[in-house]
């Protein structure tokens, strides 16, 4: 382990042993075992939020139909969901879905020891 100055003054550590323990072969079978399971796990994750919205506005519809027809803004509910309220929906399961895999992208580039992204 080598330790030199940064201007400031404070020292800075480089090549602990730590740190090549930390770092994980990103060749190995189990690293990309564990990168397809957590990107599966978001997948699966995002198709279930925007199935179940797919889903749930005709489940309502037919299971409750009085709530459905009241008035919302001169629409009713249920045209107010369809035609208004679900475009947003995709879009915020898209954008939470792009910014968790960036992240999950750029944890494992920081775990694997390659550059910072």
């Amino acid at each position: 382990m080598s330790q030199t100055s940064e201007p400031s003054g404070q020292p800075v550590h480089h090549g602990s042993a730590q740190d090549a323990s930390e770092q994980i072969d990103i060749h190995s079978e189990a690293f990309l075992a564990m990168l397809m399971r957590r990107q599966l796990t978001l997948s699966v994750t995002s198709a279930g939020v925007f199935v179940a919205a797919l889903l749930g506005l005709p489940l309502l519809n037919y299971f409750a139909p009085e709530f459905m027809t009241k008035r919302v803004g001169g629409f009713t509910l249920s045209w107010l969901v369809l035609g208004v309220l679900f475009y947003p929906l995709v879009w915020a399961i898209a954008w939470v879905f792009i910014r968790r895999s960036i992240a999950m992208e750029e944890d494992e580039v920081r775990r694997s020891g390659g550059p910072r992204v």
